[in-house]
């Protein structure tokens, strides 16, 4: 009684408490259900929200809480498209897009049109909006995908960008439509349209870079780090809106904007991702859910026609875009299928269409009923729509995406363990520890969240103070790696030498790189140089990065790499380039390689299906890529792979190369890798194919650990 007289449990729940409780624990036992019957849980939330939706049992309204929240979600979805897919891949692979945003959008336009035409005996008007209805489509599967771990696939690449294409093709139609039905289509309607969208893209995709870049190298707090990105989803989406397109146009142009700022490996990205697929995105499809009205179907025949025309129009034209698409570019049959299953979902422009439509009164009979743009039958054939393809959507996505991910996975160079990539960092400053971790994580190869290793050595007599600042710091690199859902191992090593503790840790744990940070303004002392060429190099089997952070790394816009003559006959050059690759690939940073001819023909050979920015630059002495070194602006970084004295690669000047970075690049990031000059005992696909020279075989081992 007194939880009665507390809360008012008459339905719909207006409790706050009681509306968000129940929503969470939807949330929650959407996945932990459905799983077991294999079921895709975004599917199980939709139907949750039909259930105890306006139109079910009542037991929420869709009130604007819902439709604040859900909005968000989707905004999300289409914000994390642009965010996760791969610039490089996606510059490759435009023409294919464009090609598969033009089926998409035409295909089920030509069906749509035809089916309300002559079959519902619509008007022209009304059968070309009808038509624009399933021309969009809402990557709303997308979470699975990202999920699975295959969001650079060539066909889901393919698949987000022919979403922007044709969801701006569809809206359009949706402006064109909404402005001759009130009669204002002119040549200033056109200009208007055509200017205020271009600003819009411009504002977006040149002045939210600069903006975020410098947010990103000012301020370090982590929670205004997240809200920045959300008040930039929501700037770009208002300014769609003012530009006269849909906002979920502006959430995309936001990720695309954003893209290179967040790397994907960094703790960043993995809050956004976890905010989003924790609350709002499934906010948005219990939403949805909320809008479907089983009851109307057996109200009227009229309702159940236009339903299955609309059905075909869509699933069909959708599945033919996909099929064309898969045969057009010689794509596998589950790529082929995996593009269909991700634009077969039609929700957001969909029902934004729908209820734009459905508001557009022409005029009213004779007995005063309104006559509609768009009638109820078609805003009750769209629910059905949206029921049924994000249904067909979920399955098949799922289905062809873990296919892919089982084909990728066993096509990856065996064996992802410790043995074959190790990597320490030797933390001393309290103000490198994040930046090192950040570098450790963005050079990884493989998947295996514990191969990374930070190590601290006690050599101060061993007193209390000394431990707990180590401690302290190991602390500090366990939080920062976890950040982005990575265990770290900590390490905490007793020894008078802190030389030999590393040296001694690195025989231990089988390491194959090892990460020194220097210190920001102080860069390299004579002490610091002594030691590493004393010391640390004496590790003939382990690659030393020596790295200097001045900015985030996900401010550089591109790494300038230096290689000396003759690199390509070390045994450690390929695993340090595949290094300077993995940088370039979590970051999406350009990067430019400034090197010998015969070095720049063989990178040009096995750089072909890296999903990376290159630029290739002949190198002709080594001075030449010293004067470029002490050129570089400030959001630029320098890579540089060095040698030790009696390596094939070692120039005498490369003694010089810490004086020029501390008089000249004190204000950039820099990184030296002194590649290991024995073939590592842990990598033997490395070392075969090294000892025969096979560049292209090189390559594919690469490409390989890449995946």
């Amino acid at each position: 009684m007194i939880l009665l007289s507390i809360h008012n449990l008459s339905l719909p729940i207006e409790d706050p408490v009681l509306k968000f409780l129940l929503v969470l624990v939807i949330i929650l036992a959407a996945p932990l259900l459905l799983n077991k019957i294999k079921v895709p849980h975004l599917l199980g939330l939709i139907i949750a929200g039909a259930i105890i939706g306006p139109n079910g049992f009542n037991v929420l309204s869709r009130d604007s809480s819902i439709v604040v929240t859900g909005t968000t979600g989707l905004l999300y979805i289409m914000f994390l498209a642009g965010l996760e897919i791969d610039m490089g891949d996606f510059k490759k692979n435009k023409w294919k897009s464009l090609t598969f945003g033009i089926y998409t959008f035409t295909v089920p336009f030509v069906l749509g049109y035809l089916g309300g035409y002559y079959l519902l005996h619509f008007s022209m008007l009304t059968s070309i909006l009808f038509a624009s209805l399933f021309s969009s489509h809402t990557l709303i599967a997308y979470p699975l995908i990202s999920k699975l771990g295959i969001a650079k696939n060539k066909a889901v690449n393919i698949t987000v960008g022919g979403t922007m294409i044709t969801d701006i093709l569809a809206l359009l139609v949706l402006a064109v439509i909404v402005g001759m039905s009130q009669g204002d289509v002119g040549t200033e309607f056109w200009v208007k349209l055509s200017v205020s969208f271009v600003v819009f893209a411009l504002i977006v995709l040149i002045v939210f870079p600069i903006i975020g870049r410098w947010f990103f190298k000012r301020v370090d707090d982590k929670i205004s780090q997240y809200i920045f990105v959300l008040v930039m989803i929501y700037l770009a989406a208002m300014l769609a809106e003012l530009a006269g397109v849909e906002a979920i146009i502006g959430a995309f142009f936001a990720g695309l904007a954003l893209n290179r700022l967040i790397p994907h490996t960094s703790s960043l990205m993995n809050r956004v991702e976890f905010v989003g697929n924790a609350i709002f995105i499934p906010f948005f499809l219990i939403s949805v859910g909320m809008l479907i009205d089983f009851k109307v179907f057996f109200k009227s025949w009229e309702t159940l026609e236009v339903a299955g025309i609309m059905l075909v129009a869509s699933i069909g034209g959708k599945y033919l875009s996909a099929v064309a698409t898969q045969k057009t570019f010689r794509l596998t049959k589950e790529e082929g299928k995996l593009i269909f299953g991700l634009s077969s979902a039609s929700a957001a422009a969909t029902l934004a269409s729908v209820m734009v439509g459905y508001n557009i009164i022409l005029s009213e009979t004779e007995t005063g009923e309104p006559v509609r743009l768009l009638n109820e039958h078609v805003l009750n054939g769209s629910i059905l729509l949206i029921l049924i393809s994000c249904t067909i959507s979920s399955f098949i996505s799922m289905a062809s995406a873990q296919k892919i991910a089982e084909s990728d996975n066993e096509d990856t160079v065996s064996g992802n363990t410790h043995e074959e990539e190790n990597i320490l960092l030797a933390i001393n400053h309290e103000a490198t520890v994040e930046r090192m971790v950040n570098l450790g994580i963005l050079i990884k190869a493989h998947s295996n969240t514990e191969d990374l290793f930070a190590l601290n050595v006690i050599n101060e007599d061993k007193n209390e103070s000394s431990v707990k600042n180590a401690e302290k710091l190991l602390h500090q690199a366990a939080d920062a790696a976890a950040a982005a859902d990575v265990k770290l191992q900590a390490l905490k090593r007793y020894d008078n030498d802190v030389i030999n503790g590393v040296n001694n840790v690195i025989k231990e744990q089988k390491i194959t790189d090892l990460i020194i940070g220097l210190e920001g303004e102080k860069g390299f002392s004579p002490s610091f140089v002594y030691n590493l060429y004393n010391g640390y190099l004496q590790n003939d089997d382990v690659n030393v990065l020596v790295y200097h952070a001045a900015q985030p790394l996900s401010t550089i816009k591109k790494y300038a790499v230096m290689i000396p003559e003759n690199a390509h006959q070390e045994a450690g050059f390929f695993h340090a380039l595949l290094r300077v690759w993995n940088i370039a690939r979590n970051s999406g940073a350009t990067v430019a390689f400034y090197a010998p001819e015969n070095i720049i023909d063989i990178l040009q050979k096995i750089i072909k299906k890296a999903n990376i920015e290159a630029e290739f630059i002949i190198m002709s002495t080594w001075q030449d890529g010293e004067r470029t070194a002490a050129q570089l602006k400030d959001d630029e970084a320098l890579i540089i792979l060095m040698a030790k004295r009696g390596m094939k690669s070692y120039i005498p000047r490369m003694r010089l190369i810490p004086e020029l970075l501390n008089r000249n690049l004190n204000d950039n990031n820099y990184l030296l890798i002194f590649p290991f000059s024995e073939y590592d005992k842990n990598s033997p696909e490395i070392r075969s194919v090294g000892n025969h020279g096979d560049f292209v075989e090189i390559g594919n081992v690469i490409q390989k650990i890449f995946k």
